[in-house]
């Protein structure tokens, strides 16, 4: 049975929400319970369903956002285009025993703010 991958892109908006967004958080968690509810149906004819959740990316949709909104994230940069079609990659080459999963490339951000340890003398 040839193997058949669908690739579904969510946001970190699917996994916590986000004030004056409603429209676009319910439409991300939306892909999110799409994505699990296919992966199930698809199974037996052999296709994978997997969702990607982005965070701040640097695309023409983020050119406003200003730093403040990832600089307190564990990894204190916007993501690159290249990083999410890395992943991607990586989920039809490699991932083949994945479906109906989340993954999250958000530099860290739905785990919080980094929190600085001061370090003793």
């Amino acid at each position: 049975m040839t193997e058949t991958l669908i690739i579904n892109v969510s946001s970190t908006a699917g996994l916590q929400g986000f004030a004056a967004e409603p429209a676009y958080v319910a439409s991300k968690w939306g892909v999110r319970g799409l994505t699990k509810a296919a992966a199930l149906e698809f199974a037996p004819l052999g296709i994978r369903v997997v969702s990607v959740h982005p965070g701040v990316v640097e695309t023409p949709m983020t050119a406003q956002v200003q730093e403040e909104s990832y600089n307190q994230q564990p990894i204190p940069r916007m993501g690159k285009q290249s990083e999410v079609t890395a992943l991607m990659i990586f989920l039809a080459a490699e991932a083949t025993y994945s479906t109906g999963s989340e993954w999250v490339i958000d530099g860290g951000a739905v785990l919080g703010p980094v929190v600085p340890v001061p370090m003793e003398d």
